[in-house]
């Protein structure tokens, strides 16, 4: 039978949304790597390794998998065998928002019908009562703002949720959304998108700067871009580079520039990438990892040293070299 370390919580490893709740700064986010071709002993190791290095926040979604409810369905089976005495020590979130079932009411979209159907099927597949914070996964346009907003009212009476998200908006829909929101008083309390040193979209769209303005913590996924930002790609792309994400020689150039840096500052490049997004401003940084020993190198980071303004201006100038 599992029993967590003790000394899980010796660990500096939390920020704080404004409005008060403690997220760790490295979370686990289970968006590819498991599923149901993933090895469960494996994937079991790094979720319980992960909390008993004091890494409380477990990120899931409705198609997380690759194949639809399959992450869901693993984490429930770890969470049963293992977390279910440390419940409240954990804040498992999950999402609504894209392509889930065959019909008009279980693809993508904000409505009450889909995404009211999606948490209790989510809830069902993780065998929880509920989840510490739920998330509408992406902009919808077809649907009115109000509508999202009014289901997410919902979820927060019925004790579905603790708390509601945005994903993968931009910073004027945000804003939109998070007076949408103040009309049915729904705790939205953090938005969760994509951000990287190579990926600067949140910052480009008003997302950043509109969150910080309506005191909204920002959750950081695919930290890494996709890989390219460790030192796999140091000394060029590697055969088994997976087909849509191989950098081109300009990119090449500046990971090899990027490498080197953190080389000199005695860590890796994807240590250095995750110290850069916390030293952006990011309360929690989702790491998707296929390994323990990637889980271990990822969590590491919070040991090395902070990155200063000298070496934030480094990596901008390598960036746009």
């Amino acid at each position: 039978m599992y029993k967590a370390a003790e000394n899980r919580y010796g660990y500096d490893n939390f920020n704080y949304c404004p409005n008060g709740l403690a997220l760790p700064k490295i979370a686990v986010g289970l968006w590819q790597n498991f599923g149901k071709s993933a090895d469960y002993d494996e994937i079991k190791d790094i979720i319980l390794t992960a909390f008993d290095m004091g890494v409380t926040h477990f990120d899931l979604a409705n198609n997380y998998g690759p194949a639809p409810g399959d992450a869901e369905r693993n984490f429930g089976k770890i969470f049963a065998e293992n977390l279910k005495p440390y419940r409240d020590e954990l804040i498992i979130s999950s999402k609504a928002g894209y392509e889930m079932w065959d019909g008009p009411y279980g693809g993508k979209g904000g409505t009450r019908k889909y995404i009211t159907a999606s948490i209790d099927q989510s809830l069902k597949r993780m065998g929880l009562d509920y989840v510490d914070l739920f998330y509408h996964h992406c902009m919808t346009p077809e649907t009115p703002l109000e509508e999202t907003a009014l289901c997410l009212s919902d979820i927060i009476r019925q004790g579905k949720s603790l708390y509601a998200g945005l994903s993968n908006y931009d910073g004027k829909t945000m804003h939109r959304m998070h007076h949408r929101c103040e009309d049915y008083n729904v705790p939205f309390i953090v938005n969760q998108n994509r951000y990287n040193i190579f990926d600067r979209r949140v910052e480009e769209n008003g997302l950043k700067e509109q969150g910080e303005k309506k005191g909204k913590g920002l959750v950081a996924f695919s930290p890494l871009d996709c890989g390219r930002l460790s030192d796999k790609y140091k000394n060029g792309a590697p055969k088994d580079s997976v087909r849509g994400i191989v950098p081109d020689e300009k990119q090449l150039a500046q990971i090899k520039a990027l490498s080197e840096m953190a080389a000199e500052r005695g860590e890796t490049l994807s240590q250095m990438a995750i110290q850069w997004l916390l030293a952006n401003g990011v309360t929690t940084v989702l790491v998707g990892v296929r390994t323990k020993a990637q889980l271990l190198e990822n969590l590491d980071s919070l040991n090395k040293p902070e990155l200063t303004a000298e070496d934030l201006a480094k990596i901008d100038k390598i960036c746009k070299s």
